[in-house]
């Protein structure tokens, strides 16, 4: 396989590979809602497992459990096509690596989801539950009382626990978001004139 195509996958690879390390490792050195400081009281490696999407996001039940993992599957395998057919296209590179980091993030929670609960006796195939484990809680306080509907509660900026999978997810998202001029611009074909050197005789 040419390199052109080795490369994304690679790359892709060693992100699933590194998340499902880390995700046994916690898995099998920490104690579900266990955390350990990483950055003081702003980062913390903090042991949960959610049943839904990225950030702890949820379907309700079996069956919402099961058409999510199904969805992802699905998902995964489309990304999987895209890739390759951006690849073959000689779409922009930095576009290409985006999706890789996209379809790296996918994978890895399929796999938590699809066998994690087989692997660990807990659940039968696609009923896993994905592991989550960094949380980084930057700014905490309390709305001020004027503040509607939320006035004198506690805020924590930034709540949800996630994984690299999902951090590969949302680089690759925002990544998409702000180059987007750049990775999809058309090329404008240049009109022929008498003087130019592309005019067929």
């Amino acid at each position: 396989m040419k390199s052109t195509y080795t490369k994304p996958f690679l790359i892709a690879a060693f992100i699933v590979l590194a998340d499902q390390i880390l995700k046994t490792w916690v898995r099998t050195h920490m104690v579900l809602g266990e955390e350990i400081k990483l950055l003081g009281n702003r980062g913390f490696l903090h042991y949960t497992e959610n049943n839904g999407m990225a950030f702890g996001w949820e379907l309700g039940g079996e069956a919402g459990k099961l058409a999510l993992t199904l969805f992802r599957i699905l998902a995964v395998s489309g990304i999987a096509y895209g890739l390759v057919y951006l690849i073959r296209h000689k779409f922009h590179r930095g576009l290409i690596l985006t999706i890789a980091l996209i379809f790296a993030g996918a994978l890895g929670n399929i796999i938590d989801s699809a066998f994690y609960g087989l692997i660990y006796h807990y659940a039968p195939i696609f009923q896993g539950r994905v592991v989550d484990m960094f949380y980084f809680p930057l700014l905490t306080g309390v709305f001020p009382s004027w503040v509607p509907v939320w006035g004198g509660e506690e805020y924590i900026f930034f709540r949800p626990v996630f994984n690299i999978a999902d951090a590969a997810i949302s680089v690759g998202v925002v990544l998409i978001l702000l180059n987007q001029k750049k990775y999809f611009k058309e090329d404008i074909k240049e009109e022929p004139q008498p003087n130019s050197e592309i005019v067929e005789e």
